[in-house]
């Protein structure tokens, strides 16, 4: 029941697509991360779907594509509640974890499948799972799987779900290889936009911060990482996201790495510490970052400026999402400030450029109460502590 779990009135995208995916129509729909979408592809999926036969083994009905497993990991929780309630079964598929307990759901027969493109392709190798009953395709974040050298797989894999299927595409941009999917996959798509592709969000608050040198930023960034709410600080290496989660930890704030060379256990570990809010500080990477989608994140501090624009755009949607507000900060260095100002214009980010220094009151607004300081052998599970692996 969608009420008793928050979701009372729709969101302008699930309003908008409902009526059109109900009936089976193909849809495109561009909107960004936080913007309900998931439960827009989700409903319909399952009312849909409802009204087939039970899935044989090894050739499930539904299929959702996601780009990391954290996204396919979300978009199953989305979806089990809905399906519990008509007797279907949903199942995540994704590398980094024994294939086994995957091997066994789909031989025991999945209805709903959401999967990453890598291990799916290992399965139907193995002739473990076939797509020829599909009845609706979801591809979620597909400008991601168009970014991230995904797109043969992922065509492949849509070659493989019957053609006459129902196909749904979600996507923040248009551009790249999203473009040759739409031609490809999609009959004659309901186009919608949840809002323009250009506009963040209005909650979101952008500040640009020119630090002096590497010392101030290491103590503006120790400030910000000091308060009661919940953040994300962005690095642009692995090593970089744990070598500052570390410091974080051995200064009393417990801190959680979340970066491409950890885990699967240690990734789900690091999310339930931070999810749960019993840390309030998460530091990762771009890649990482993906599909994120926890409510309340007050702050996003790009420690290292990303790349490009989009990044940056991702990297932001982490916080004012589903209609709460929040605040950006970019750190800058001295010599950055030329990139990062191309990188905004890009972006369609107004923000003027300030000077800060670690004890200016700027900082000190954005920190809002600064929580109590943590020992290292009170830290709590899934935190960053030296010498290797996390705590848990």
């Amino acid at each position: 029941d969608l009420d008793s779990r928050g979701f009372t009135a729709p969101f302008p995208i699930q309003a908008a697509t409902l009526p059109d995916t109900l009936a089976g129509r193909d849809v495109l729909g561009r909107g960004r991360t936080g913007s309900g979408k998931t439960l827009a592809f989700s409903l319909p999926l399952v009312q849909r779907l409802a009204q087939q036969d039970k899935a044989r083994p090894g050739h499930p009905i539904g299929l959702v594509l996601a780009p990391t497993r954290e996204l396919a990991l979300q978009i199953a929780e989305v979806i089990e509640p809905l399906a519990r309630v008509v007797d279907m079964d949903v199942t995540t598929i994704f590398g980094g974890v024994s294939a086994k307990p995957q091997e066994k759901a789909l031989k025991a027969g999945v209805d709903v499948v959401v999967a990453c493109p890598g291990r799916l392709l290992d399965l139907m190798g193995q002739g473990l799972i076939e797509l020829d009953e599909v009845e609706i395709t979801v591809l979620d974040e597909a400008d991601h799987m168009a970014d991230l050298g995904f797109l043969p797989n992922v065509r492949r894999i849509l070659r493989a779900t019957p053609q006459r299927g129902q196909r749904m595409l979600f996507s923040a941009t248009l551009d790249n290889g999203v473009d040759t999917l739409v031609k490809e996959f999609l009959h004659n798509p309901l186009q919608h936009s949840v809002d323009p592709s250009t506009s963040p969000v209005d909650a979101m608050a952008h500040r640009v911060w020119m630090v002096a040198d590497k010392t101030a930023k290491d103590g503006i960034v120790r400030r910000l990482a000091s308060g009661e709410g919940q953040r994300i600080l962005f690095t642009r290496t692995k090593h970089l996201a744990r070598r500052l989660a570390r410091k974080l930890v051995q200064a009393g704030i417990p801190a959680v790495e979340l970066q491409g060379n950890m885990s699967q256990n240690a990734r789900e570990r690091a999310m339930r510490a931070f999810s749960t809010g019993q840390v309030h500080v998460m530091v990762a990477t771009d890649i990482a970052a993906r599909g994120i989608d926890v409510s309340g994140v007050e702050l996003v501090v790009h420690v290292d400026p990303p790349a490009e624009h989009k990044a940056y755009l991702h990297r932001s949607g982490r916080t004012a999402r589903a209609g709460a507000a929040g605040s950006v900060v970019t750190l800058v260095l001295p010599e950055q400030g030329r990139d990062v100002q191309v990188l905004l214009k890009k972006a369609r980010i107004r923000a003027d450029i300030e000077r800060i220094r670690p004890d200016d009151d700027a900082v000190a607004a954005l920190v809002g109460r600064v929580a109590d300081a943590v020992a290292i052998e009170d830290m709590p599970e899934g935190v960053a502590v030296k010498g290797g692996s996390p705590r848990g």
